[in-house]
């Protein structure tokens, strides 16, 4: 047999090197680079027959999957709406940012609710863990707890007491003693979850795996790990806000870009029912700068501030300062009303910012993001009581977007009795509601600033 030659893989983005570099060509990293031992030859045919497995069509249904209700509303929420049963789940967040906490709140949440629950922790001893769910008031919990990294110990464990749900903290941490690499690496991360996913399925245990994420925010380790699970969760957060959001970015229980939403409080984490009152701020003195956007996260609605800052610049090259948004977006909404308004923002800083420190991706965001920047170059303020939402495109038209009557809605039900939307929009009448619907971005200018 032809000995295998050595490979070399990047432990933060998992690109293979034919060898080693002090540096991944793929992230950047420096000093990741690790030499990594094969985990199988596999064999060189499928010779003999396997078994036949069972087909059937689309048209045969089948009963939805029993969920376990955890009783909090947030948390179930994101996972569509409970704990399914032998399901594998993945965490991630930046370090600090709640992750344990979430996760041990939760695991006492399903024991107090019925679940044997259970909670392994590689990177803290058990009276460290003890500490915490003492000083979170759940030290009462039924929750069994373990501190171990060798994954054929946590197995021979799992399949002695059989829970209902166990946490692994983290998956980083996990080792198995048949794959000769240090533990973190891309072979230990990969082989680790590859075995608690697939006790998870023949043991019908729901399974959740804490996951480091690197510099780019992304989880740490190979890709091939968020393929292998069936939901992946991020836990979001800037450490100067008190609010972090747990957000859905695949479910194959339930809708993805789903988010919950949590306060940051002395006694741990609190449910947040009404993010969009967190996320305005005070609304009873109208400033320049400020536009409220009606935004979708996953299926519920949300309100946020778009905040900006527009003022004239020193240097040659104005500043362009985004926080909660997309940098690139900024860049095509300024070029666009330069373009096809003729409201040009050469020779003056620009500063975009989302009020409280959320991150909002959607497109429907364009209209908002304008008429904050257009109050701020002309110095003339929103109403208070309007929400604004539409995607703006290169020619300056005014884009529809969907979900128009629970956008109107939740704006209604905070007290905002004004909304402009996209002329082609599928309006649906609200009551209490002023609806003004605009064809094109020039037309918005001229009648909210008299320009255009």
């Amino acid at each position: 047999m032809a000995k295998s030659s050595p490979a070399f893989t990047c432990t933060s983005c998992g690109t293979a090197h034919k060898k080693w570099a002090g540096r991944c060509e793929g992230c950047g990293a420096w000093n990741a680079v690790v030499e990594e031992q094969a985990l199988s030859s596999g064999p060189k045919s499928l010779g003999g027959k396997g078994r036949t497995i069972p087909l059937t069509d689309l048209a045969t249904q089948s009963a939805p999957p029993p969920r376990a209700k955890s009783g909090m509303d947030e948390f179930d929420r994101v996972l569509g709406g409970g704990l399914v049963e032998a399901s594998a789940i993945l965490v991630g967040g930046d370090p600090g940012i709640g992750k344990s906490t979430l996760l041990l709140q939760a695991t006492a949440a399903f024991a107090r609710n019925g679940v044997k629950s259970m909670y392994i922790s590689g990177e803290e001893a058990t009276a460290q863990v003890q500490m915490r769910a003492q000083r979170l008031g759940l030290a009462d919990a039924p929750v069994i707890l373990g501190a171990e990294t060798n994954l054929r110990d946590i197995l021979t464990t799992l399949d002695a007491e059989r829970p209902g749900l166990c946490v692994i903290d983290s998956i980083q941490t996990m080792w198995l003693d048949t794959v000769e690499s240090a533990p973190g690496s891309v072979s230990q991360v990969r082989s680790a979850a590859h075995e608690l996913v697939t006790f998870a399925k023949k043991r019908g245990v729901a399974i959740i795996l804490v996951g480091h994420v690197t510099k780019d925010g992304q989880i740490a380790g190979p890709r091939v790990v968020e393929h292998m699970v069936d939901t992946v969760l991020y836990f979001e957060g800037e450490r100067g806000h008190h609010f972090r959001i747990l957000r859905a970015v695949k479910n194959r229980f339930g809708p993805a870009a789903e988010i919950g939403v949590f306060e940051m409080t002395g006694d741990g984490l609190a449910q947040v029912t009404n993010p969009s009152a967190l996320f305005l701020s005070d609304r009873d003195k109208p400033a320049p700068g400020s536009a409220v956007f009606a935004g979708i996260e996953g299926t519920r609605p949300v309100l946020t501030e778009i905040q900006a800052l527009v003022s004239p610049s020193p240097l040659g090259t104005p500043r362009r300062t985004v926080v909660g948004l997309d940098a690139g977006r900024l860049s095509t909404i300024l070029a666009v009303l330069e373009a096809r308004c003729g409201i040009p923002f050469t020779g003056l800083d620009v500063y975009l910012n989302v009020a409280g420190g959320m991150r909002v991706s959607e497109p429907a965001a364009d209209l908002a993001v304008a008429a904050a920047l257009l109050s701020a170059r002309e110095d003339v303020a929103i109403p208070p009581d309007m929400v604004l939402f539409g995607e703006i495109s290169l020619s300056g038209a005014l884009r529809p977007v969907t979900q128009t009557e629970n956008r109107l809605k939740e704006a209604m039900k905070l007290g905002f009795s004004q909304a402009i939307a996209p002329s082609r929009s599928k309006m649906v009448e609200v009551e209490g509601m002023k609806t003004r619907q605009m064809p094109d971005l020039t037309a918005f200018v001229g009648e909210m600033f008299g320009a255009g």
